[in-house]
């Protein structure tokens, strides 16, 4: 299975690498969001589009859920962006069950960045998630959310802190309607190429078991406008799932 995943990313990935030689000499770095929970205050270099592209595996207990996760992000300007994000392709499997398939939900975030200094930034995202996917995969309802981000450097080590809240669409009648999250990744650079992320992320609602997960990875940038990942998140209580393995990749598509 994992094999099938990454011919099937390698696939997705081939067509867009064109665009990328095009833009190699006048395009900007690009600004990577994935792989950690954890968003970052900062926005794409104005007027470039970036794609986000990977493969997710999640097993726990017994279940299955593999799925192709995508962002697509482009900043006006310094201060102003917005990202579509969601999954491409879901294929899940509960113990016992069938399995079902299709695309995922579908999230439209506007985000506000302010500079604060060097190496010093705040960041403030408003999401809505489309209920695209069917209800065996997705919610079935539309969720609404806002994410407070502060982003700092601490000599080599970059920090990304994340505190957000989403209202659900979706709840059992014994459930709470407000679903609060925290995050914090912390990143640094191994030598020019290679980067390592470490970030622990939670989450608490009423009526349901908090989560919390640790998260692992390395991320490769051949040249600045192609980012690689590959990592691990481990489940640290019962409610959450006990592993999660992911790879992917961030480069710009169109300057505009």
């Amino acid at each position: 299975m994992r094999s099938c995943r990454a011919a099937m990313l390698l696939m997705l990935s081939t067509p867009l690498l064109s665009p990328l030689t095009c833009l190699a000499d006048e395009a900007p770095p690009v600004t990577p969001y994935r792989p950690s929970v954890s968003s970052p205050a900062q926005l794409p270099a104005p007027g470039q589009l970036e794609l986000e592209l990977g493969g997710l595996a999640v097993r726990d207990h017994g279940a299955r859920r593999d799925s192709l996760p995508y962002a697509f992000k482009l900043g006006f300007n310094p201060e102003w962006g917005v990202v579509v994000s969601g999954e491409a392709y879901v294929s899940q499997r509960d113990a016992g069950m069938p399995r079902d398939s299709g695309i995922g939900d579908t999230a439209f975030t506007l985000k506000r960045a302010w500079a604060a200094g060097e190496g010093e930034a705040y960041g403030l995202e408003v999401m809505a998630r489309a209920p695209t996917a069917k209800s065996a995969i997705g919610s079935g309802k539309a969720d609404y959310g806002l994410n407070a981000i502060c982003s700092r450097d601490f000599g080599s080590v970059h920090m990304d802190a994340n505190l957000n809240a989403t209202r659900i669409g979706a709840r059992g009648v014994s459930e709470g309607r407000v679903q609060t999250g925290l995050s914090a990744s912390f990143s640094a650079p191994v030598n020019d190429k290679w980067g390592a992320t470490l970030e622990w992320s939670g989450t608490r609602r009423s009526g349901v078991a908090s989560t919390a997960q640790l998260l692992a990875a390395a991320a490769y940038s051949p040249h600045p406008r192609l980012t690689l990942d590959v990592g691990v998140a481990r489940g640290l209580n019962h409610a959450t799932p006990q592993w999660a393995l992911f790879t992917g990749m961030v480069l710009p598509i169109a300057n505009f």
